[in-house]
Protein backbone atom coordinates (compact mmCIF):
# COMPACT_ATOMS: atom_id res chain seq x y z
CA UNK A 1 0.00 0.00 0.00
CA UNK A 2 1.77 3.63 -0.58
CA UNK A 3 2.72 5.65 1.81
CA UNK A 4 0.25 8.69 2.44
CA UNK A 5 1.43 9.57 6.22
CA UNK A 6 1.85 13.38 5.01
CA UNK A 7 -1.45 13.11 3.66
CA UNK A 8 -2.47 11.98 6.93
CA UNK A 9 -1.17 14.84 8.68
CA UNK A 10 -2.23 17.51 6.40
CA UNK A 11 -5.76 16.11 7.14
CA UNK A 12 -5.80 16.07 10.20
CA UNK A 13 -4.28 19.41 10.81
CA UNK A 14 -7.03 20.78 8.12
CA UNK A 15 -10.06 19.55 10.29
CA UNK A 16 -8.84 21.76 12.99
CA UNK A 17 -9.30 24.67 11.05
CA UNK A 18 -11.83 23.80 7.84
CA UNK A 19 -14.81 22.25 8.40
CA UNK A 20 -14.73 18.77 7.47
CA UNK A 21 -10.81 19.08 6.70
CA UNK A 22 -12.49 20.04 2.75
CA UNK A 23 -13.44 22.76 1.17
CA UNK A 24 -15.98 21.11 -1.26
CA UNK A 25 -17.63 17.87 0.40
CA UNK A 26 -16.97 14.81 -2.11
CA UNK A 27 -13.44 15.57 -1.35
CA UNK A 28 -13.63 14.00 1.98
CA UNK A 29 -13.71 10.87 0.71
CA UNK A 30 -16.88 9.65 3.05
CA UNK A 31 -17.99 7.54 0.32
CA UNK A 32 -15.46 5.63 0.06
CA UNK A 33 -15.13 5.64 4.17
CA UNK A 34 -11.20 6.99 3.96
CA UNK A 35 -9.23 9.69 3.84
CA UNK A 36 -8.60 11.96 1.02
CA UNK A 37 -4.55 12.72 -0.20
CA UNK A 38 -3.36 15.77 -0.71
CA UNK A 39 -1.85 17.03 -3.76
CA UNK A 40 1.15 18.62 -4.59
CA UNK A 41 1.18 19.13 -7.95
CA UNK A 42 -0.32 18.18 -11.63
CA UNK A 43 0.31 17.93 -15.00
CA UNK A 44 -0.71 16.29 -18.26
CA UNK A 45 -2.77 13.60 -17.17
CA UNK A 46 -0.84 12.79 -14.21
CA UNK A 47 -1.29 14.05 -10.39
CA UNK A 48 1.34 14.09 -7.28
CA UNK A 49 0.64 13.79 -3.95
CA UNK A 50 2.56 15.35 -1.35
CA UNK A 51 3.49 11.71 -0.38
CA UNK A 52 5.60 11.42 -3.86
CA UNK A 53 2.93 8.92 -5.37
CA UNK A 54 1.87 9.27 -8.84
CA UNK A 55 -1.24 8.79 -10.48
CA UNK A 56 -3.04 8.79 -13.68
CA UNK A 57 -6.11 11.35 -13.16
CA UNK A 58 -9.34 10.86 -14.25
CA UNK A 59 -10.98 13.81 -12.40
CA UNK A 60 -9.75 16.44 -14.08
CA UNK A 61 -10.52 19.04 -11.09
CA UNK A 62 -14.21 17.01 -11.63
CA UNK A 63 -14.33 18.40 -15.73
CA UNK A 64 -12.45 21.59 -16.19
CA UNK A 65 -9.39 20.15 -17.45
CA UNK A 66 -9.78 18.95 -20.58
CA UNK A 67 -6.88 19.45 -21.94
CA UNK A 68 -5.31 18.05 -19.04
CA UNK A 69 -3.88 19.98 -16.15
CA UNK A 70 -1.59 22.88 -16.28
CA UNK A 71 -1.55 22.71 -20.42
CA UNK A 72 1.24 25.29 -21.81
CA UNK A 73 -1.62 27.44 -23.96
CA UNK A 74 -3.27 28.09 -20.57
CA UNK A 75 -0.47 28.57 -18.80
CA UNK A 76 0.60 31.33 -21.07
CA UNK A 77 -2.32 32.98 -21.98
CA UNK A 78 -2.77 33.40 -17.65
CA UNK A 79 0.68 34.72 -17.10
CA UNK A 80 0.67 37.15 -20.13
CA UNK A 81 -2.65 38.31 -18.77
CA UNK A 82 -1.87 38.51 -15.18
CA UNK A 83 0.97 40.90 -16.13
CA UNK A 84 -1.57 43.65 -17.62
CA UNK A 85 -3.19 43.19 -14.37
CA UNK A 86 -5.52 39.95 -12.04
CA UNK A 87 -8.61 41.99 -11.93
CA UNK A 88 -10.61 45.31 -13.03
CA UNK A 89 -13.68 45.28 -12.12
CA UNK A 90 -14.88 47.61 -15.39
CA UNK A 91 -15.21 46.01 -19.08
CA UNK A 92 -12.54 44.71 -20.58
CA UNK A 93 -12.09 42.96 -24.19
CA UNK A 94 -11.94 39.59 -23.04
CA UNK A 95 -15.38 39.12 -22.21
CA UNK A 96 -16.57 40.19 -25.27
CA UNK A 97 -14.12 37.43 -26.93
CA UNK A 98 -15.21 34.57 -24.32
CA UNK A 99 -18.97 35.87 -25.26
CA UNK A 100 -18.94 35.59 -28.69
CA UNK A 101 -17.52 32.04 -28.83
CA UNK A 102 -20.54 31.19 -26.67
CA UNK A 103 -23.04 32.68 -28.73
CA UNK A 104 -21.36 31.20 -31.77
CA UNK A 105 -20.90 28.15 -30.68
CA UNK A 106 -24.12 27.01 -28.02
CA UNK A 107 -27.34 27.05 -30.18
CA UNK A 108 -29.11 28.43 -27.92
CA UNK A 109 -27.42 31.25 -26.83
CA UNK A 110 -27.95 34.85 -28.37
CA UNK A 111 -26.73 36.67 -25.30
CA UNK A 112 -24.72 35.55 -22.12
CA UNK A 113 -23.52 36.68 -19.04
CA UNK A 114 -20.39 35.45 -17.13
CA UNK A 115 -20.31 34.65 -13.59
CA UNK A 116 -18.35 32.94 -11.36
CA UNK A 117 -19.37 29.52 -11.20
CA UNK A 118 -22.13 26.70 -11.69
CA UNK A 119 -24.20 27.46 -8.59
CA UNK A 120 -24.10 31.25 -9.58
CA UNK A 121 -25.23 30.54 -13.29
CA UNK A 122 -27.66 27.92 -12.17
CA UNK A 123 -29.36 30.53 -9.69
CA UNK A 124 -28.93 33.15 -11.72
CA UNK A 125 -30.61 31.37 -14.78
CA UNK A 126 -33.57 30.56 -12.10
CA UNK A 127 -33.98 33.61 -10.91
CA UNK A 128 -34.09 35.46 -14.22
CA UNK A 129 -36.88 32.70 -15.45
CA UNK A 130 -39.16 33.65 -12.77
CA UNK A 131 -38.60 37.54 -13.57
CA UNK A 132 -39.61 36.63 -17.24
CA UNK A 133 -42.16 34.41 -16.89
CA UNK A 134 -43.81 36.13 -13.87
CA UNK A 135 -44.34 32.78 -11.89
CA UNK A 136 -42.45 31.36 -8.75
CA UNK A 137 -42.55 26.92 -8.95
CA UNK A 138 -39.83 25.47 -10.74
CA UNK A 139 -39.38 21.84 -11.76
CA UNK A 140 -36.19 19.66 -11.36
CA UNK A 141 -35.26 15.96 -11.17
CA UNK A 142 -34.44 13.86 -8.39
CA UNK A 143 -30.38 12.98 -8.83
CA UNK A 144 -29.94 16.20 -10.89
CA UNK A 145 -27.44 18.44 -9.30
CA UNK A 146 -27.02 22.14 -10.10
CA UNK A 147 -25.25 24.06 -7.09
CA UNK A 148 -26.22 24.75 -3.87
CA UNK A 149 -28.46 27.57 -4.11
CA UNK A 150 -31.55 27.27 -2.04
CA UNK A 151 -33.89 26.27 -4.80
CA UNK A 152 -31.82 24.10 -5.72
CA UNK A 153 -30.76 22.08 -2.87
CA UNK A 154 -34.07 20.02 -2.88
CA UNK A 155 -34.63 16.52 -2.68
CA UNK A 156 -37.71 14.18 -3.65
CA UNK A 157 -40.80 14.68 -0.99
CA UNK A 158 -43.04 11.51 0.08
CA UNK A 159 -44.36 10.84 -3.47
CA UNK A 160 -43.25 11.43 -6.94
CA UNK A 161 -45.12 15.01 -7.29
CA UNK A 162 -44.98 16.33 -4.09
CA UNK A 163 -43.44 19.45 -3.63
CA UNK A 164 -40.11 19.13 -2.53
CA UNK A 165 -38.36 19.14 0.84
CA UNK A 166 -34.80 20.59 2.31
CA UNK A 167 -31.87 18.84 1.21
CA UNK A 168 -29.52 20.44 3.67
CA UNK A 169 -30.40 22.10 7.22
CA UNK A 170 -30.55 25.73 6.04
CA UNK A 171 -33.03 25.67 2.97
CA UNK A 172 -36.38 27.00 4.58
CA UNK A 173 -39.37 24.89 3.87
CA UNK A 174 -40.92 27.61 2.25
CA UNK A 175 -37.95 27.53 -0.33
CA UNK A 176 -38.07 23.63 -0.74
CA UNK A 177 -41.72 23.87 -1.59
CA UNK A 178 -41.02 26.26 -4.47
CA UNK A 179 -39.02 23.52 -6.35
CA UNK A 180 -41.17 20.66 -7.55
CA UNK A 181 -38.93 17.39 -7.90
CA UNK A 182 -39.62 14.93 -10.38
CA UNK A 183 -38.26 11.30 -11.32
CA UNK A 184 -36.33 11.69 -14.58
CA UNK A 185 -37.10 9.79 -17.65
CA UNK A 186 -40.69 9.45 -16.55
CA UNK A 187 -42.64 11.14 -18.72
CA UNK A 188 -45.87 10.56 -17.10
CA UNK A 189 -44.90 11.89 -14.04
CA UNK A 190 -43.71 15.20 -15.90
CA UNK A 191 -47.28 15.23 -17.44
CA UNK A 192 -49.02 15.08 -14.62
CA UNK A 193 -46.85 17.83 -12.93
CA UNK A 194 -48.04 20.07 -15.28
CA UNK A 195 -51.67 19.31 -15.61
CA UNK A 196 -51.89 20.07 -11.87
CA UNK A 197 -50.09 23.36 -11.65
CA UNK A 198 -48.06 24.31 -15.23
CA UNK A 199 -49.89 27.68 -15.04
CA UNK A 200 -47.65 28.27 -12.06
CA UNK A 201 -44.22 26.92 -13.31
CA UNK A 202 -41.79 29.13 -14.24
CA UNK A 203 -39.14 26.57 -15.59
CA UNK A 204 -37.98 22.72 -16.18
CA UNK A 205 -34.27 22.98 -15.33
CA UNK A 206 -32.04 19.71 -16.04
CA UNK A 207 -29.06 18.25 -16.76
CA UNK A 208 -30.26 17.05 -20.13
CA UNK A 209 -27.27 14.15 -19.11
CA UNK A 210 -27.15 13.68 -15.51
CA UNK A 211 -23.59 13.66 -14.10
CA UNK A 212 -24.27 14.09 -10.91
CA UNK A 213 -25.95 10.32 -10.30
CA UNK A 214 -22.81 8.96 -11.94
CA UNK A 215 -24.20 8.89 -15.70
CA UNK A 216 -27.17 8.82 -17.04
CA UNK A 217 -29.06 9.16 -20.79
CA UNK A 218 -32.24 10.54 -21.25
CA UNK A 219 -34.21 7.62 -23.24
CA UNK A 220 -35.14 8.79 -27.24
CA UNK A 221 -37.88 11.81 -26.90
CA UNK A 222 -37.70 12.49 -23.10
CA UNK A 223 -35.57 16.03 -23.79
CA UNK A 224 -37.94 16.78 -26.96
CA UNK A 225 -40.46 15.76 -24.14
CA UNK A 226 -39.25 18.78 -21.93
CA UNK A 227 -39.07 20.95 -24.99
CA UNK A 228 -42.59 20.30 -26.14
CA UNK A 229 -44.17 20.39 -22.80
CA UNK A 230 -42.28 23.76 -21.24
CA UNK A 231 -43.44 25.60 -24.34
CA UNK A 232 -47.14 24.05 -24.68
CA UNK A 233 -47.22 25.64 -20.99
CA UNK A 234 -45.51 28.84 -21.32
CA UNK A 235 -42.47 27.82 -19.13
CA UNK A 236 -38.78 27.83 -20.08
CA UNK A 237 -36.60 25.33 -20.38
CA UNK A 238 -33.05 25.43 -18.71
CA UNK A 239 -30.18 23.00 -19.82
CA UNK A 240 -27.82 23.06 -16.48
CA UNK A 241 -24.70 22.29 -18.86
CA UNK A 242 -21.80 23.42 -16.30
CA UNK A 243 -20.46 20.01 -16.51
CA UNK A 244 -21.40 18.83 -20.63
CA UNK A 245 -20.98 22.03 -22.40
CA UNK A 246 -17.91 22.24 -24.46
CA UNK A 247 -17.01 18.76 -23.02
CA UNK A 248 -19.01 16.34 -25.18
CA UNK A 249 -19.40 18.30 -27.78
CA UNK A 250 -18.68 21.63 -29.39
CA UNK A 251 -22.04 22.84 -28.46
CA UNK A 252 -22.91 21.12 -25.53
CA UNK A 253 -25.98 17.85 -25.33
CA UNK A 254 -28.01 20.40 -27.30
CA UNK A 255 -25.84 19.97 -30.66
CA UNK A 256 -25.64 16.27 -30.01
CA UNK A 257 -29.75 16.21 -29.31
CA UNK A 258 -30.82 18.92 -31.58
CA UNK A 259 -33.31 19.95 -28.07
CA UNK A 260 -32.57 23.72 -27.97
CA UNK A 261 -33.65 25.56 -24.61
CA UNK A 262 -34.21 28.94 -23.65
CA UNK A 263 -31.44 28.90 -20.91
CA UNK A 264 -28.33 27.37 -20.84
CA UNK A 265 -26.10 27.51 -17.59
CA UNK A 266 -22.11 26.37 -18.30
CA UNK A 267 -18.83 26.37 -16.43
CA UNK A 268 -16.04 24.32 -15.76
CA UNK A 269 -14.39 23.92 -19.59
CA UNK A 270 -15.19 27.47 -19.74
CA UNK A 271 -12.71 28.60 -17.13
CA UNK A 272 -9.36 26.59 -18.22
CA UNK A 273 -8.94 25.86 -14.38
CA UNK A 274 -10.16 29.24 -12.84
CA UNK A 275 -13.34 29.55 -11.11
CA UNK A 276 -15.73 30.67 -13.96
CA UNK A 277 -19.41 30.32 -14.92
CA UNK A 278 -21.75 31.88 -17.24
CA UNK A 279 -25.42 31.80 -18.41
CA UNK A 280 -27.28 32.85 -21.52
CA UNK A 281 -30.01 31.96 -23.71
CA UNK A 282 -32.45 34.27 -26.17
CA UNK A 283 -31.66 37.22 -26.08
CA UNK A 284 -35.42 38.73 -25.16
CA UNK A 285 -34.90 36.40 -22.12
CA UNK A 286 -31.22 37.62 -20.99
CA UNK A 287 -32.71 41.69 -21.94
CA UNK A 288 -34.82 40.98 -18.23
CA UNK A 289 -31.47 41.32 -16.27
CA UNK A 290 -30.12 44.58 -15.27
CA UNK A 291 -28.91 47.39 -16.78
CA UNK A 292 -31.21 46.50 -18.95
CA UNK A 293 -34.31 45.00 -17.07
CA UNK A 294 -35.73 44.79 -13.58
CA UNK A 295 -33.85 41.04 -12.84
CA UNK A 296 -30.86 42.08 -10.67
CA UNK A 297 -27.72 40.30 -10.92
CA UNK A 298 -24.17 41.52 -10.35
CA UNK A 299 -20.88 40.04 -9.84
CA UNK A 300 -17.39 41.78 -8.68
CA UNK A 301 -15.09 39.40 -10.33
CA UNK A 302 -17.47 38.15 -12.88
CA UNK A 303 -15.47 37.85 -16.09
CA UNK A 304 -12.54 38.33 -14.53
CA UNK A 305 -9.57 38.74 -16.98
CA UNK A 306 -7.36 35.56 -15.89
CA UNK A 307 -10.13 33.40 -15.85
CA UNK A 308 -11.50 34.81 -19.16
CA UNK A 309 -8.23 34.38 -20.77
CA UNK A 310 -7.71 30.70 -19.34
CA UNK A 311 -10.55 30.01 -20.80
CA UNK A 312 -10.36 30.99 -24.41
CA UNK A 313 -6.84 29.36 -24.33
CA UNK A 314 -8.37 26.61 -23.79
CA UNK A 315 -11.32 26.51 -25.98
CA UNK A 316 -9.38 27.82 -28.69
CA UNK A 317 -6.68 24.86 -28.46
CA UNK A 318 -9.73 22.72 -28.51
CA UNK A 319 -10.97 24.00 -31.55
CA UNK A 320 -7.59 23.81 -33.10
CA UNK A 321 -7.23 20.31 -32.72
CA UNK A 322 -10.69 19.25 -33.21
CA UNK A 323 -10.34 18.17 -29.63
CA UNK A 324 -14.05 16.03 -29.44
CA UNK A 325 -13.06 13.65 -32.29
CA UNK A 326 -9.89 12.81 -30.10
CA UNK A 327 -11.41 12.63 -26.61
CA UNK A 328 -14.00 10.13 -28.50
CA UNK A 329 -10.80 8.28 -29.53
CA UNK A 330 -9.63 7.87 -26.22
CA UNK A 331 -12.58 7.33 -24.68
CA UNK A 332 -14.00 4.50 -26.93
CA UNK A 333 -10.04 2.89 -26.65
CA UNK A 334 -10.93 2.78 -22.76
CA UNK A 335 -14.51 1.92 -22.85
CA UNK A 336 -13.34 -1.31 -24.90
CA UNK A 337 -11.07 -2.12 -22.56
CA UNK A 338 -13.29 -1.86 -19.42
CA UNK A 339 -15.60 -4.17 -21.54
CA UNK A 340 -13.50 -6.51 -22.22
CA UNK A 341 -12.21 -6.40 -18.46
CA UNK A 342 -16.14 -6.71 -17.44
CA UNK A 343 -16.87 -9.65 -19.72
CA UNK A 344 -13.49 -11.50 -18.50
CA UNK A 345 -14.81 -11.58 -14.90
CA UNK A 346 -18.80 -12.73 -15.98
CA UNK A 347 -19.89 -9.35 -15.20
CA UNK A 348 -22.89 -7.60 -16.62
CA UNK A 349 -22.12 -4.44 -15.15
CA UNK A 350 -24.10 -1.12 -17.04
CA UNK A 351 -20.66 1.17 -18.49
CA UNK A 352 -22.18 4.83 -19.24
CA UNK A 353 -19.84 6.57 -21.66
CA UNK A 354 -20.56 9.85 -23.76
CA UNK A 355 -17.28 11.04 -25.63
CA UNK A 356 -14.75 11.84 -22.68
CA UNK A 357 -17.36 11.35 -20.16
CA UNK A 358 -17.83 7.94 -18.20
CA UNK A 359 -19.16 5.96 -15.23
CA UNK A 360 -19.19 2.39 -14.41
CA UNK A 361 -21.77 0.90 -12.44
CA UNK A 362 -21.67 -2.04 -9.99
CA UNK A 363 -25.16 -3.14 -11.01
CA UNK A 364 -26.61 -4.62 -14.72
CA UNK A 365 -29.57 -2.74 -16.29
CA UNK A 366 -30.31 -0.09 -17.78
CA UNK A 367 -29.28 3.43 -15.41
CA UNK A 368 -32.94 5.40 -15.99
CA UNK A 369 -32.34 7.55 -13.08
CA UNK A 370 -31.06 7.99 -9.35
CA UNK A 371 -33.33 5.01 -8.06
CA UNK A 372 -31.74 2.91 -10.54
CA UNK A 373 -28.00 3.93 -9.24
CA UNK A 374 -29.19 3.39 -5.67
CA UNK A 375 -29.60 0.14 -6.43
CA UNK A 376 -25.31 -0.23 -7.23
CA UNK A 377 -23.33 -2.57 -5.19
CA UNK A 378 -21.60 0.38 -2.65
CA UNK A 379 -19.30 -2.07 -1.14
CA UNK A 380 -17.70 -3.40 -4.40
CA UNK A 381 -17.42 0.13 -5.34
CA UNK A 382 -15.18 1.35 -2.24
CA UNK A 383 -12.96 -1.79 -2.74
CA UNK A 384 -12.62 -1.12 -6.53
CA UNK A 385 -11.85 2.72 -5.50
CA UNK A 386 -9.28 1.82 -2.98
CA UNK A 387 -7.51 -1.09 -5.21
CA UNK A 388 -7.24 1.40 -8.38
CA UNK A 389 -5.54 4.18 -6.51
CA UNK A 390 -3.31 2.02 -4.56
CA UNK A 391 -2.08 0.86 -8.09
CA UNK A 392 -2.07 4.17 -9.26
CA UNK A 393 -5.48 5.26 -11.05
CA UNK A 394 -7.84 8.01 -9.41
CA UNK A 395 -11.14 7.56 -10.23
CA UNK A 396 -13.80 9.46 -8.37
CA UNK A 397 -14.22 8.80 -5.03
CA UNK A 398 -18.24 8.23 -4.70
CA UNK A 399 -20.44 5.93 -7.27
CA UNK A 400 -22.32 9.14 -7.78
CA UNK A 401 -19.75 10.86 -9.30
CA UNK A 402 -18.76 10.90 -13.61
CA UNK A 403 -14.83 10.40 -14.64
CA UNK A 404 -13.19 13.05 -17.08
CA UNK A 405 -10.97 11.80 -19.86
CA UNK A 406 -8.66 14.22 -21.20
CA UNK A 407 -6.58 15.07 -24.72
CA UNK A 408 -3.39 14.73 -21.85
CA UNK A 409 -3.78 10.95 -21.57
CA UNK A 410 -2.12 8.55 -24.09
CA UNK A 411 -2.73 5.17 -25.41
CA UNK A 412 -0.58 4.28 -23.03
CA UNK A 413 -1.73 5.73 -19.69
CA UNK A 414 -5.66 4.53 -21.20
CA UNK A 415 -4.00 0.77 -21.72
CA UNK A 416 -2.01 0.74 -17.93
CA UNK A 417 -5.02 2.27 -17.16
CA UNK A 418 -7.35 -0.65 -18.25
CA UNK A 419 -4.97 -2.97 -16.61
CA UNK A 420 -5.61 -1.71 -13.18
CA UNK A 421 -9.26 -1.08 -13.99
CA UNK A 422 -9.30 -5.29 -14.43
CA UNK A 423 -7.23 -5.22 -11.24
CA UNK A 424 -9.33 -3.31 -8.94
CA UNK A 425 -12.49 -5.61 -10.65
CA UNK A 426 -10.93 -8.48 -9.37
CA UNK A 427 -10.54 -6.96 -5.90
CA UNK A 428 -14.14 -5.70 -6.37
CA UNK A 429 -15.73 -8.96 -6.51
CA UNK A 430 -13.21 -11.32 -4.34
Amino acid sequence: MPDRSLSKKLFSKAKSIIPGGVNSPVRAFKNVDGDPFFVRRARGCHIRDVDGNELIDYIGTWGPAILGHAPQVVIDAVTHAAKEGVSFGAPHPGEIEMAQIIVDWVPSVEKVRMVNSGTEATMSAIRLARGFTGRKQIVKFDGCYHGHADSLLVAAGSGALTHGEPDSAGVPEEFASLTTVLPFNKPEALDQAFAEDGENIAAIIVEPYPANAGLVFPQDGYLQKLRDITTKYGALLIFDEVMTGFRVAKGGVQELSGVTPDLTALGKVIGGGLPVGAFGGRADIMDYLAPNGPVYQAGTLSGNPLAMAAGIAQLREMERKNGWEMLEENGAQFEEGVRDALKKHGLDYTFNRVGSMFCLYFRSGEILNVDDVKESNFDQFRRFFWKALDEGVYFAPSPYETGFMSLAHTSDDIDKTIEITALALEAAIG
